[in-house]
């Protein structure tokens, strides 16, 4: 009996050993995970205050360089236009320059074959057909060159009248409003403060008269608001442009109906940047930028 029991009590015993020690194994884990959790935070927390603490100036000189590299901005959209526009002339003229260089040279070469041609036909050895041609290489090449300086000379007064038209906007802008009833001229334009109420809903008054004087309808480009207006972000809803020269004689006779019927109009003789494309005719009140 005595040896039964003790068989019993060592094999209770042996099992409760084993169950003890998968039950400490995995306490060990436990605790082991809970040790490497918290090792890992105190490492990581420290590392992540210190990005955010250090991301900020980071950034702040990021933003200085790129600010500092930005270009210094117009004070306007049609600043900005009319240096385009001076810039591209500028090109424009630099280009011509080099052409009128290789123009120049072939005028050379075509004076030095009309010097040869001329004393081998003093010789007798060529006929006067050739002295001829050779003449008219010359006088070809001279006119390529004639060209090219009316092209430069056009680009040159290009850019004046833009200047001028630039000083002369910043004229008006300092004087007093334009009184009812008064006219103002530029190199490039031309004002006229009509005392009438203008409408849009009022153009077929003007559409009429052209068409009784010409026979033809009114040449009108844009009616109301349009996309080079949106573009320019210029307020054109109660005006419309008409595709006339103010000098010519169309022009002229429009400009004289609005006047005499008090219409307000701005007449432009050339184009300038931000304002105008080209010559016409802009009937209402000026357009204002928005």
């Amino acid at each position: 009996m005595r040896v039964l029991l003790r068989k019993f009590s060592r094999g209770r015993f042996a099992r409760n050993t084993k169950k003890n020690y998968h039950h400490t194994i995995v306490r060990s884990g436990y605790l082991l995970t809970s040790v490497c959790l918290i090792s890992l935070l105190a490492v990581c927390l420290p590392l992540n205050a210190q990005q955010k603490t250090t991301a900020p100036p980071v950034a702040k000189k990021s933003q200085a360089v790129r600010s500092k590299s930005k270009p210094a901005k117009p004070v306007d959209e049609l600043a900005r236009l009319r240096e385009e526009f001076i810039k591209a002339t500028k090109d424009y003229q630099a280009s011509l320059e080099k052409l009128r260089a290789s123009y120049e040279k072939s005028v050379t070469k075509a004076a030095a074959e009309l010097q040869k041609s001329q004393e081998l036909f003093a010789a007798g050895l060529i006929s006067k057909n050739e002295i001829e041609k050779s003449e008219s290489e010359l006088a070809q090449a001279k006119e390529k060159v004639a060209d090219v300086d009316r092209r430069m000379a056009s680009a040159s007064t290009q850019i004046a009248d833009t200047l001028l038209e630039a000083e002369a906007e910043a004229k008006f802008a300092r004087t007093k409003p334009i009184p009812r009833g008064s006219l103002v001229q530029s190199a490039a334009m031309i004002r006229y403060n009509g005392g009438s109420s203008w409408v849009l809903s009022d153009a077929w008054r003007v559409q009429k008269f052209f068409q009784d004087a010409f026979k033809r309808p009114l040449p009108v480009a844009v009616f109301g608001q349009g996309s080079i207006h949106d573009r320019w972000r210029l307020d054109h809803h109660n005006s419309m442009d008409v595709s006339l020269h103010p000098d010519g004689p169309e022009g002229q006779a429009l400009l004289g109906y609005l006047r005499a019927n008090g219409i307000p109009f701005l007449a432009f003789r050339q184009a300038i940047p931000g304002t105008a494309t080209g010559p016409h005719i802009h009937v209402g009140r000026p357009s204002h930028r928005y």
